[in-house]
């Protein structure tokens, strides 16, 4: 499962983040889906969601982390999973990394205690600051290879299919607290 694609960072670094997280905020389409929308004939989009995707908020929460869903688009389907997970939600976001300091403050956050998966170069801005700062960052297996090249940490299972589980289990695993 632990595919670290930063090898420069220590291992008791890693875990030294890992401690500090406090809020991990996790791109959707792409991360939480597998980037697909389906139109019916009516027009009405649909997407899919990962149920062990859920059961990694939920895991995250357990160990007092907050989950925040950080996306460009605008959808009442995104809204709904957000409400059904119970995590925050910041839709409509064109530019992640612009938007970051605002959004810290309205979680009490510090870029430091955070964590980011995301997928596409859209997120690359965000993926690198939090990791510079000292953070975490993750992709999933199918993200653009620029960005899996930027983090931390590179899930095996793609977007959509577990990926953010898988990224919440590993933040769990270094910070001692898996079972």
């Amino acid at each position: 499962m632990d595919r670290m694609v930063n090898t420069a960072i220590p291992l008791d670094e890693l875990r030294r983040r890992a401690r500090t997280i406090a809020v991990v905020f996790t791109d959707c389409d792409g991360v939480l889906t597998d980037g697909s929308v389906y139109y019916d004939r009516q027009g009405e989009s649909m997407l899919r969601f990962s149920r062990r995707d859920g059961m990694g908020v939920e895991r995250l929460r357990a160990q007092s982390i907050e989950v925040a869903i950080l996306t460009r688009e605008t959808s009442p389907i995104v809204e709904h999973r957000a409400a059904k997970l119970s995590t925050r939600l910041f839709a409509g976001v064109k530019d992640k990394r612009a938007a970051f300091p605002a959004l810290l403050r309205e979680m009490y956050a510090q870029v430091e205690a955070c964590a980011f998966i995301g997928d596409d170069v859209n997120d690359l801005d965000l993926l690198r600051y939090v990791t510079s700062m000292g953070g975490l960052s993750g992709a999933p297996a199918d993200a653009r290879p620029e960005v899996r090249d930027a983090v931390l940490f590179v899930t095996e299972a793609p977007g959509g299919e577990g990926a953010f589980r898988e990224f919440a289990e590993w933040i769990l695993q270094l910070r001692g607290a898996t079972s």
